[in-house]
């Protein structure tokens, strides 16, 4: 069976209402990215940035999956679908793909401070005191910058296998994520959708200037009638 791999960033998820890390209206905004999103801020001030993140939780539950992510786990059906996502919402889960590799963390997961492999699901606002097993705080399952990138190897071995590459509102420019193009096989058909995309069409790359939901179907029209 044909395998699909699927890179998705923060314009997947912005028509559902979630903001994106760039946009001048981001969720960012009123926070220096070092503050809430390092090991260093939140050992400097943990309340602060477990309160950041329990906001994000809170929105997660205020939205939908869109009709992109609808349309992609409808490829299930008749391809062997990996998408690897740079958000930690669970969109594309709730849409039904069934297999999600999230690079960057989970928004609904918690894990110790002491043990990096004790990982609980967490759906409500996550508090200073709130220990694991071990009486150690719980920090967001979020990767932050300067962390290892545990999921990355993962990612490699899957992008290795595509039999075509879709790209969806991600820039490319955040590393390590965006070296996974660089580990497709050579010659794979690969789609990058993005309203304002940072690259051209060449050969075996289509560039869909379009918004995720209207790009995505589009590409599921091309891989379908190329098939």
């Amino acid at each position: 069976m044909k395998h699909i791999v699927v890179l998705t960033g923060a314009g997947m998820s912005a028509e559902s209402g979630i903001k994106t890390f760039r946009d001048a209206d981001g969720l960012w905004e009123g926070h220096d990215v070092m503050e809430v999103a390092t090991p260093q801020g939140f050992d400097a001030n943990p309340a602060l940035v477990l309160d950041f993140y329990n906001q994000r939780r809170r929105q997660l539950f205020e939205v939908e999956p869109n009709q992109a992510h609808l349309e992609l786990a409808k490829l299930e059906n008749e391809y062997k679908v990996t998408i690897v996502t740079q958000n930690v919402d669970d969109l594309h889960e709730r849409a039904g793909s069934n297999n999600v590799i999230h690079l960057h963390g989970e928004l609904l997961k918690v894990r110790s401070t002491y043990d990096t492999s004790d990982i609980q699901e967490w759906k409500t606002d996550l508090v200073l005191g709130d220990v694991c097993n071990k009486g150690h705080q719980l920090r967001p399952h979020i990767v932050w910058f300067g962390e290892d990138v545990p999921m990355m190897e993962n990612a490699i071995e899957i992008c290795s296998t595509a039999d075509s590459l879709i790209i969806i509102g991600t820039s490319m420019q955040v590393y390590p994520a965006a070296s996974l193009i660089h580990y497709i096989p050579n010659h794979t058909p690969t789609y990058f959708i993005d309203p304002k995309p940072n690259i051209y069409s060449k050969e075996n790359l289509t560039v869909i200037a379009e918004k995720a939901t209207v790009g995505v179907k589009k590409v599921i029209e091309l891989i379908t009638h190329i098939d």
